[in-house]
This record gives C-alpha cells, structure tokens and sequence, in this order.
C-alpha cells in the first residue's frame, strides 16, 4: 500500500490531517537566536552609523568654508597646503615726529580760577571817583560775577546775569552813581531781593541804575525821593536769590541792560 503522503489521489484535507500532528507527538521549535547577540549587533550598527554622520558634517563644513582652489598649488600641481591669507601691515613715514611732551607746555589752573570761568565771575579793579557819574564805594571792592552769559551759580539763579557784583562785605553802605530820583524801592524775598531804582539823565540819554539784595530795612528811599551822587542807597545784603552776601549793580541805557563795570569804566570821573 502507497503511502498517504504520496498518494495523489489524497485530498487537500486529508494531506493537512496527516501534518497536524497527533496528541502527544512533538512540536519542532524554531530557531533560536541568543537575544544578546542581537543587542550587539544593533550597538554595533548605530555607533558605525554615528561616525559616518560626524564625518559627513565635517567634510560639509570644510566643503562650504573654504574655497575650493585653497587646496591647490599656484603652479597647477598636487593638493598642497590651504593657503593662508596675508596678514595687514601698517606702514609709518619716516617723516612722521614724535610730539614734544616737555612739561614746559603746560600751565596749572586752579580749582579757584575755574569756579571763575565755570560761574562767569569777571573780576576787575577800578580807581574810585569823585566827579559827577561814581562807584558805588568810595574805594576798590572785589567783584565777584560780571554781565553776561553764564552757568547758572544756583537754583532760581538766572543763566544771563544783567549786573555786576560787588562784594566789599555784609554791611557795607552803598551809595548812587550819579544825581536822580528814586523810581522804587522794593521790600522782597525773592529776585534781587530789596531793590532799589533810580533814574537818571545822563548825556541826554535815560539811564537807570539798580541796586539789589541790599539789606532788609536798610534803605532810606522811598519812590520820588530825589538823590545826589554819592547818597547812602542801603546797604549790602544777601537777601533775594543768591549765593551770599553781594550788591548787584545793574546799568540801563534807554530801556538796555548793559555790562555796569564797562559802563562806569567809561563814564566815571573825577571833578576838575
């Protein structure tokens, strides 16, 4: 009898019932393939394809910094050496002179001297006069800031400074420049503090002088009194806005502040 594994005339069914194996019989196992070696393998292709990713990025980098002729030579032969740019150089002429830095050049100024200029101080001296048009004092006073522009010396203090103060010490009788009549005498805190104005005519033309930060209660005019050269106008005070005790002289020609030291230079005099 032909075996059933051979027998052509054996159905499909019937064949798969003869490899299904029985209760009992054995299963064969498949293969079995260590899971270490596995691991390895793995490990083993990743850190192989790390290097090749790193020297991909470096021949990448290398490839888009540097031209592509740095690698050759001038004369057309073999890879060489990348080629290294020059390095810049400076140039000097000989003609170039060393600066002289002798001390001999320079000058000191003192912190004093630079308050002076920093606050528009202009100090000046002048002889005293007797004649019709005088000082202010009878003999020379220091004065401590002239007519003009200047760094403000305080808070409330003006940047242009329309007078010249006199600064003989706190106390000091002040007196007119010149004949007039008192247009006012001011009472105040602020400003100029206690003021006062007198007109004048001088060579035809309308001068004002005014007197500030005179001393509280220290004037005997009164607006209309009428004065002469030489009368006591009050005395130096600090009062108003500044920075100490001073008496600030102002000149006005027809309705203009003018520099008062320039103008009394010019005008004061002597009797014959």
């Amino acid at each position: 009898m032909t075996p059933a594994s051979t027998d052509p005339l054996l159905t499909r069914r019937q064949l798969r019932a003869q490899q299904t194996p029985t209760r009992g019989s054995k299963v064969p196992e498949p293969a079995y393939v260590p899971a270490r070696q596995s691991s390895v393998k793995s490990r083993l292709a990743r850190k192989i394809f790390s290097a090749a990713a790193l020297l991909f990025a470096g021949a990448l980098a290398v490839g888009t910094s540097i031209p592509a002729s740095a690698f050759f030579s001038d004369d057309g032969g073999d890879i060489a050496f990348a080629k290294v740019a020059d390095g810049q150089s400076v140039e000097v002429s000989t003609e170039a002179v060393a600066a002289d830095a002798t001390r001999a050049k320079y000058s000191i100024t003192s912190y004093a001297e630079i308050l002076a200029k920093t606050y528009g101080a202009q100090g000046g001296s002048y002889t005293p006069t007797t004649g019709a048009i005088r000082w202010p004092f009878p003999y020379a006073t220091s004065i401590t800031d002239g007519f003009g522009m200047r760094k403000a010396p305080c808070k409330g203090c003006s940047t242009f400074h329309k007078g010249t103060d006199f600064t003989p010490g706190a106390g000091v009788p002040t007196y007119a420049i010149a004949d007039g009549v008192v247009e006012s005498s001011v009472v105040s805190g602020a400003g100029l503090g206690n003021e006062v104005i007198i007109n004048h005519t001088i060579n035809g033309q309308q001068v004002q002088s005014v007197y500030g930060h005179l001393q509280m209660n220290s004037s005997p005019l009164r607006a209309g009194d009428t004065v002469k050269v030489g009368d006591l106008v009050g005395k130096v005070g600090a009062t108003g806005t500044t920075t100490g005790a001073n008496m600030h002289l102002e000149i006005h020609v027809n309705g203009v502040a003018v520099n008062a030291y320039t103008w009394l230079a010019a005008n004061a005099t002597d009797n014959d």
